[in-house]
């Protein structure tokens, strides 16, 4: 064994040793010399067959990797990952996709631990997104979810994903409808996905998944408030979370008030009366009787043909928020667009111009022709 040295440097204080000059004799640096008994291991990109057996396989490593590409805003990882996507498609489909939504503090992330661990006891494989907030300032995410699931992630049934919502309106990610293909793929047949949890802008979601859940809390305010909050009209069910203790006698009283604000909103789904849910995600309670719910909901609307209709809109949702994508970068990428923006911006600010006229001065210019030719192919090997 090669004997370490010590030195100090300049700024130390006499007398300690503060610094390890390393192996002697060691004149190569490079990663795994510095220590000969150190074995570094490099990680090295999975090449697409590999990626989609690991996938099918059910490996939550390779899963994690594969959406990890999928979620990558790189172009060169763009291609890759729709080739990949394309591949597994027909596995996809097969999974119940329940949405949960509800305003922060709701217990939405305790809710799906224990509904997700009673579902895999059940023999159910369970696949959670949790979408995060971004920050509109730094564009980080703590992505925290994770940490309030500690028993339902440690479960091999079990696959959980946080991902930052990324600015998008209704808390979901971007790439959430890739993801969620991704984890049906790989055999999870009941898909949770967890959204911010916002309000009113908290829509979206309602383009991605079966079955939609909007988690509430007693004392949510008046009759007038809960009627004219735009959520609720999407809203399959209302659980009202954390019945429990001393809080049970008002979650009853809640669920009565929730009751007669429904009479007065449309049906969020064909055929599909929606009601009020007690529910306690520490005691456990009414968590079997929602799961209950939730299977007769799909054998009512597979029967009168809402479930597909649903999903067919769902795919023809995707489509054209993926061409609103398209045609997005396509503007804003445009080499020409993007030398004339300081100007026009300068424009506007000093008032030399309105914000409409600079939008048609720029949209004037724009040739979509020329912007797509510098587009590569989605599903190109280079």
């Amino acid at each position: 064994m090669a004997n370490y040295t010590t030195t100090n440097p300049e700024w130390a204080v006499q007398g300690n040793s503060a610094v390890m000059s390393g192996i002697e004799g060691i004149k190569d640096t490079t990663v795994g010399n510095i220590n000969p008994y150190l074995k570094v291991k490099r990680r090295t990109s999975l090449t697409e067959d590999e990626i989609v057996e690991g996938v099918i396989k059910g490996d939550r490593t390779v899963l994690s990797r594969a959406i990890t590409l999928i979620e990558s805003n790189s172009p060169k990882h763009f291609a890759k990952a729709q080739r990949v996507l394309q591949r597994l498609l027909p596995r996809t489909g097969n999974a119940l996709r329940v949405g949960i939504t509800g305003v922060p503090g709701a217990g939405k992330s305790t809710i799906i631990e224990a509904f997700g661990n009673m579902l895999c006891d059940d023999g159910h494989k369970v696949a959670v997104l949790a979408v995060d907030p971004t920050s509109s300032i730094t564009r980080g995410s703590i992505l925290g979810d994770k940490t309030r699931m500690g028993t339902l992630s440690q479960r091999s049934e079990a696959f959980i994903r946080p991902s930052p919502a990324g600015g998008t309106l209704g808390g979901v990610a971007r790439k959430s409808r890739e993801t969620m293909l991704m984890c049906e793929a790989a055999g999870y047949d009941v898909i949770l996905i967890e959204t911010v949890g916002v309000g009113q802008s908290e829509t979206i979601v309602r383009s991605m998944v079966d079955f939609f859940m909007l988690v509430v809390l007693t004392g949510a305010g008046d009759d007038l408030q809960g009627i004219k909050k735009g959520i609720m009209e999407l809203a399959d069910a209302i659980v009202i979370n954390k019945a429990d203790g001393d809080n049970l006698v008002k979650a009853k009283v809640a669920r009565g008030e929730y009751e007669r604000m429904i009479e007065f909103i449309r049906p969020a789904t064909e055929g599909w009366p929606t009601h009020a849910y007690l529910c306690s995600a520490v005691e456990k309670t009414g968590l079997p009787e929602l799961w209950k719910v939730i299977q007769v909901f799909k054998e009512l609307t597979t029967a009168s043909g809402v479930f597909k209709r649903r999903r067919d809109n769902q795919l023809l949702d995707w489509m054209k928020s993926m061409i609103d994508e398209h045609l997005h970068n396509l503007f804003f990428d445009d080499a020409v667009i993007m030398g004339r923006m300081p100007e026009v911006k300068s424009a506007v600010l000093n008032g030399t111009i309105s914000p409409t006229q600079g939008v048609a001065e720029l949209v004037k210019i724009f040739d979509i022709k020329r912007a797509s030719e510098r587009q590569v192919d989605l599903f190109s090997n280079n």
